[in-house]
């Protein structure tokens, strides 16, 4: 299995530290607000990664931290605590946001079909986990204290923006934020471990340290995290491409100096999801939701399979005109695998030859795009409908699109229902004219029609003698 390592910037054949086991470790959210579908395309990406690994027979372990505290509005160690933000937003306590928020990402997740990692853990779970590190680091040299906060000293290290070729002048907190440097800080790049000099006066959540009374900075909780749940090497770190700098690269410098050696092997990220204005973010009010999608009639697999259909390296731009697309796309799917018979028995050598088709497109740096093009392949085989069946349901262990099941729902739906006769009327007019655009080749105008015709409830089933539909 190839996948490409941030840190290196190159394809690299995957090999754990330990034979057959896999720890992985993947940045959770700030539950300070819903996660909006950019967000979640992280998640998607890192729930096929951990999917496959467990499809190929590693044992993988995978931990995903809740940041409830720590988690300012700017990179730049400046700004309100998120947390604060979104309880002040809400008149709540912090805890009770939350509370609220961790349970609705959670929901999003399981509409997404992505997999609860096996140990979630709240950063203010881990407070004294970060003071012994903290501490540590004081120790060894690579922190100091400034203004009443701990910094981590990033000129003790002899390479710290190990993600980029940039220059250090071109990542200058002033213009990269459009805010001011910390006064504190003896080099523009060092970051905040722990605070105890508020940058506002009512922060909620405060501990004592050996410092005084404080909170943590947000980068020393993934660190301490992994470690503590991991162990000292780890196989994979997953994020968002945002996080590269400078949440990873500060991961990278404090658990390195902590540790005295190299960290973590593998580095993936997902690259953004952009609107057709750029990049999508809860600041710049683009908030899109699980639950609007569900709102406007999408089924969350819809979103899903949409994300699929391009790699997790690439950009992909959101607009509800591509989303329609997938949403068709998949229901011609759906259509196609609910036609296929259940009789007979599955052929294993044509099986095993879609799985290792299957597996080389995900072998090549999860080429997610390949192994949805494997489904529409096995559709395609001379063979028989539970071998079909039987290789849909092997690759949906990874892509977990739910093919078979929500298949077999249009299969028991009922289509006998009785339809008045002026709007039968509507649909068979509907149906020619779609006919009509389909020979004129203007297959915009015939999606259209069908996604028009679904909207009130009517599914076109295209069959070799012709069209037909179901109600409901």
């Amino acid at each position: 299995m190839l996948l490409y390592n941030s840190l290196s910037r190159q394809k690299e054949e995957f090999v754990p530290n330990e034979p057959g086991k896999v720890s992985m470790y993947t940045c959770g959210p700030t539950v300070y607000h819903f996660a909006h579908i950019g967000n979640l395309r992280s998640y998607i990406m890192e729930d096929i990664l951990d999917r496959y690994l467990r499809y190929l027979g590693y044992d993988v372990n995978r931990v995903m931290n809740i940041t409830d505290v720590g988690h300012l509005t700017s990179d730049a160690d400046t700004g309100e605590d998120k947390m604060l933000k979104g309880a002040k937003r809400e008149h709540k306590t912090v805890m009770e946001v939350a509370k609220f928020y961790t349970d609705a990402f959670f929901a999003d997740c399981e509409a997404l079909a992505i997999r609860r990692p096996d140990k979630v853990v709240p950063a203010t779970s881990c407070i004294d986990e970060f003071i012994r590190v903290i501490s540590e680091l004081i120790k060894k040299g690579y922190a100091y204290e400034a203004g009443g906060n701990i910094y981590f000293d990033t000129s003790k290290l002899e390479q710290y923006y190990v993600f980029h070729n940039f220059e250090e002048e071109d990542l200058e907190v002033g213009v990269r934020d459009g805010v001011e440097a910390d006064g504190n800080k003896r080099n523009k790049a060092d970051f905040v471990l722990w605070f105890t000099k508020s940058k506002f006066d009512d922060q909620e959540l405060k501990w004592e340290s050996p410092w005084g009374l404080g909170y943590p900075g947000w980068h020393i909780e993934c660190s301490c995290i992994s470690m503590k749940y991991l162990g000292e090497r780890l196989d994979i770190h997953c994020g968002g491409i945002d996080n590269a700098f400078p949440h990873h690269t500060n991961e990278i410098a404090q658990s390195e100096a902590y540790l005295g050696h190299k960290w973590c092997n593998y580095w993936m990220h997902v690259l953004h999801l952009n609107t057709t204005s750029g990049k999508m973010s809860k600041s710049k009010g683009e908030f899109l939701t699980v639950s609007l999608l569900k709102e406007k009639g999408y089924d969350p697999m819809v979103y899903r399979f949409f994300c699929l259909q391009s790699h997790y390296r690439k950009s992909l731009v959101f607009s509800w005109e591509n989303l329609e697309n997938a949403k068709v796309a998949y229901e011609k799917l759906l259509q196609k695998i609910a036609t296929l018979p259940k009789e007979g028995s599955v052929d294993e050598k044509v099986l095993e030859a879609a799985k290792e088709n299957f597996r080389k497109a995900l072998d090549n740096d999860l080429n997610t795009s390949l192994a949805v093009t494997a489904i529409y392949d096995v559709l395609k085989l001379d063979t028989n409908g539970a071998t079909k069946r039987a290789a849909l349901a092997d690759f949906d262990k990874v892509l977990c699109l739910r093919l078979l099941e929500n298949a077999e729902k249009l299969e028991t739906k009922d289509e006998t229902l009785a339809v008045d006769p002026a709007f039968a009327a509507e649909i068979e007019a509907a149906i020619e004219a779609r006919k009509a655009a389909k020979a004129a080749k203007n297959y915009a105008e015939a999606d259209r029609i069908r996604a028009e015709l679904l909207a009130k409830g009517v599914t076109l089933i295209d069959t070799k003698e012709g069209t037909t539909y179901r109600i409901g």
